[in-house]
């Protein structure tokens, strides 16, 4: 046997080198087709929770239901969205098991936010939906996507406080639902990955999310619920080419949720029935719009957008 000296077994220096790649580039090739930046791009695959044990038997008044729910009728709607999904040729992957005390769990575009490098897993402000997220957690390593923060500490954090005007820009908001901490965090992680424009916007105490108030239909229309977005927030959309349509019905707005729509590409929105004025603002600057009925869900104070969480646009 020959010494070392005679017979050297070292790996030549290059192979040393490190692979000098961006997180986003390397998705595909180790994670899969994964990643969001965009409210509006073509959607491609999507996480949802359809309504299970935690929606038989609960008190409706403990975790800010409106009034009981119909459960077969609530999978019925659920169904029927999906199906729109599928329809256009999204994926549709579901949180397969939840709580059991979880009925609001089917509202998961609060459990998660999605970047063009993988999931933000959240921290959700109240008592009656915490733990929901170990469940998305749980969902989103089955499938292999990665996930890049867990909001933790004294943060507090939900999805629908985070909106992409475009992969460079996010409006990232505060309110009940997200404090300093959480906000910090999630911003942290936007800016390493060259979101370089961060809209800070204050939720009024009457509302919880962005959602709620503000929505993008195509890439260049948005609709607000003018009297409770900030001017700073619409003007700043306005400078980027956006153009703003006020909602013109507060009613429809509060009641049936006339901004929670969702994008399946830009110009075509999924939204809940029973919201004519808001419907037709929309069709007459051009955008498509599919009305169903959610019924059920807006029991919950929550529709379309709120059920849906993104996992790949364009």
């Amino acid at each position: 046997m020959g010494s070392i000296d005679e017979k050297p077994n070292v790996i030549p220096g290059d192979k040393w080198f490190p692979k000098e790649t961006n997180f986003e580039e390397d998705m595909p090739l180790y994670w899969g087709d994964w990643g969001v930046g965009s409210e509006v791009d073509d959607l491609k695959a999507v996480l949802m929770r359809r309504p299970g044990k935690e929606i038989e038997n609960f008190d409706y008044d403990l975790v800010r239901y409106r009034d009981n729910v119909d459960v077969e009728l609530f999978r019925k709607q659920h169904d029927v969205l999906t199906q729109i999904y599928k329809d256009y040729g999204v994926k549709v992957y579901y949180v397969e098991e939840q709580r059991d005390d979880r009925p609001n769990a089917v509202y998961c575009r609060d459990l998660m936010f999605m970047t063009p490098e993988g999931a933000i897993v959240t921290r959700p402000g109240m008592a009656a939906r915490r733990g929901e997220e170990r469940y998305v957690a749980q969902a989103l390593a089955k499938l292999g996507v990665p996930i890049l923060r867990t909001i933790n500490g004294d943060g507090i954090f939900e999805g629908a406080n985070a909106m992409w005007v475009n992969r460079k820009t996010v409006i990232l908001a505060t309110s009940s639902r997200t404090n300093k901490s959480g906000y910090e965090q999630v911003e942290y992680e936007l800016k390493r990955m060259g979101v370089d424009d961060i809209i800070h916007m204050q939720i009024p105490s009457s509302n919880i999310h962005i959602d709620g108030l503000l929505n993008f239909a195509s890439n260049d229309v948005a609709m607000v619920h003018a009297s409770q977005v900030p001017y700073d927030v619409c003007n700043a959309l306005r400078k980027k080419g956006i153009k703003i349509l006020e909602a013109p019905s507060a009613k429809e707005v509060v009641d049936t949720l006339g901004c929670n729509f969702v994008a399946i590409k830009p110009g075509v929105i999924v939204q809940a029935a029973n919201n004519p004025m808001c419907k037709k603002l929309l069709e007459d600057n051009g955008i498509k719009v599919i009305s169903i009925e959610m019924s059920e869900f807006l029991k919950g104070r929550g529709t379309v957008h709120c059920s849906t969480a993104f996992l790949k646009r364009g």
